[in-house]
């Protein structure tokens, strides 16, 4: 029998955490469905003293950039967020067994320019997968927010804007698009793409 081996997880440390569903079959189906995971989400964050700086919630997938800002763990914070998901979701569904594909999948950010890096790689999703054109067409992403077309309150942009404006921030992610399709191209004609 298999087991998993404990994460650690530090106050004050930033983290990626990103899942995808169970064979990779779509977590969201419907508009109410994103809209239920954000609003349990800002009430998690918000009793678990968890600050979110950006997320992306793909169909089938998700992202998530975190602070832990308390000693309990991220993994905790995550647990109860998807378990609460998940039941709704076979709830509103008629079905049973995993929601998602297993754990969720976690990388510890060990230097704060890496912040950036990742917001926009993580904005960036629903354009690399073919959804939209531009990551402000996309609207169950905090990218709006970040370039002010939406006045958002649920992420904490600070650590990614470090005083900076938001049309600073789109033109930071507006040059990163075409590098991360070609990303995506070598990666898919590789078949080395593991990412959700």
């Amino acid at each position: 029998m298999g087991y998993y081996k404990p994460r650690e997880f530090f106050p004050g440390e930033y983290y990626h955490i990103y899942n995808r569903g169970n064979a990779k079959q779509n977590i969201f189906l419907h508009e109410e469905d994103y809209i239920y995971y954000l609003q349990r989400l800002r009430k998690a964050k918000d009793k678990q003293k968890v600050s979110l700086i950006c997320y992306c919630l793909m169909p089938n997938h998700l992202h998530l950039l975190l602070r832990q800002d308390s000693e309990m763990p991220i993994s905790k914070f995550i647990s109860i967020l998807h378990i609460g998901y998940s039941m709704y979701f076979n709830e509103k569904y008629t079905r049973v067994g995993h929601l998602f594909q297993s754990r969720f999948q976690d990388k510890h950010i060990d230097k704060d320019e890496y912040l950036l890096y990742l917001a926009s790689y993580i904005h960036l999703n629903p354009v690399v997968d073919g959804l939209v054109k531009k990551p402000e067409d996309y609207q169950w992403s905090s990218y709006q927010d970040y370039i002010g077309l939406r006045e958002g309150t649920l992420c904490d942009k600070e650590p990614v804007f470090l005083g900076k404006s938001p049309d600073w921030y789109k033109k930071i992610t507006e040059e990163d698009v075409k590098e991360q399709l070609i990303k995506k191209e070598f990666q898919d004609k590789l078949n080395i793409r593991d990412m959700p």
